[in-house]
């Protein structure tokens, strides 16, 4: 006889998975409040039944507080080093952009065969777990939108052109090439290595820092070997109002809220843009997941 989930409860990851050595991971930082959203996140990914755990890498400043937290919700907390751009005086397009270099200490985690990254303000709502099976040797993400304000500095925003349309400002012939095909670093697949670890690092040292941080560097260092995939896997929120020609809400299977103002656990709906329904409703499905007494079911020792 199978044996009975308890209400409220959702058990973990399928034996099965576990050893094909795949993992999603995130990243936290401080004792601030993306605590939450890392919890939402994990209970997120058991709502919807996946079948590898999350691997949470956290700076020396996450409290043991936040990380018992996180154990106890089935996560599994790694420390990780702080990693420091070169010496520079480039504003970022958010100062603490800087910290997110660290992020690139994940490609170090070579028990895994293939990784999803997720960043913390991101929640899925349908079970991704096929993206682990797509073909390896190659860097999978969503991507990126041009046209909100922290893409001032960029040539792209100058002139109006964005990569998710870009018949309706064609680039400029006098301005050269077009720039290769960028993406969100929110949300990506790869593979982590030794070899690419010591090279990311390596590049690093040599590479001066740009305002979008460690997501300009992954995006040098990785474009030969990008594919896009479809924004389902990483909708950000700025796409139902800069594009929403592109997007399909019923096909979305996971959200990023990290436009200004649309972090679950801090919402207002006062901010720009954040009235609107199609914001309110996702925003308040997240709050409800966090929320919810997803409890985390440790799996039955194998004899």
């Amino acid at each position: 006889m199978a044996s009975e989930t308890p209400a409220g409860t959702l058990p973990s990851m399928p034996l099965r998975h576990q050893a094909k050595k795949r993992a999603y991971v995130t990243f936290l930082a401080g004792d601030g409040d993306y605590v939450k959203g890392v919890v939402g996140l994990v209970k997120g990914l058991r709502k919807v039944k996946s079948g590898y755990p999350l691997v949470v890498a956290v700076l020396p400043d996450v409290p043991e507080l936040h990380r018992r937290l996180l154990q106890a919700q089935g996560c599994i907390v790694r420390e990780i080093e702080p990693v420091h751009p070169p010496e520079n005086q480039v504003q970022f397009a958010m100062a603490y952009y800087v910290i997110n270099y660290s992020k690139l200490r994940i490609w170090n985690f070579v028990e895994y065969s293939k990784i999803i990254y997720l960043d913390a303000d991101i929640q899925v709502y349908e079970n991704i777990d096929h993206l682990f099976d797509m073909p390896d040797g190659y860097f999978y993400a969503v991507m990126d939108c041009f046209c909100e304000k922290t893409w001032s500095h960029s040539q792209q925003y100058s002139i109006g052109y964005c990569q998710q349309c870009p018949d309706k400002v064609a680039w400029p012939a006098e301005m050269g090439s077009p720039p290769p095909l960028y993406f969100n670093a929110g949300m990506f697949v790869s593979e982590p290595a030794q070899s690419t670890y010591n090279s990311l690092l390596k590049d690093l040292r040599i590479t001066p820092p740009t305002p979008f941080a460690e997501q300009d560097f992954l995006n040098m260092y990785f474009e030969k070997i990008y594919k896009p995939i479809s924004l389902v896997y990483n909708l950000v929120l700025a796409m139902l109002w800069r594009h929403p020609e592109n997007v399909e809400l019923e096909k979305v299977k996971v959200v990023h809220y990290c436009a200004a103002g649309s972090k679950p656990w801090r919402f207002t709906g006062k901010e720009a843009n954040m009235d609107r329904e199609d914001i309110k409703m996702p925003t308040s499905i997240m709050v409800t997941m966090s929320e919810q007494k997803i409890n985390y079911i440790p799996a039955p020792s194998v004899a």
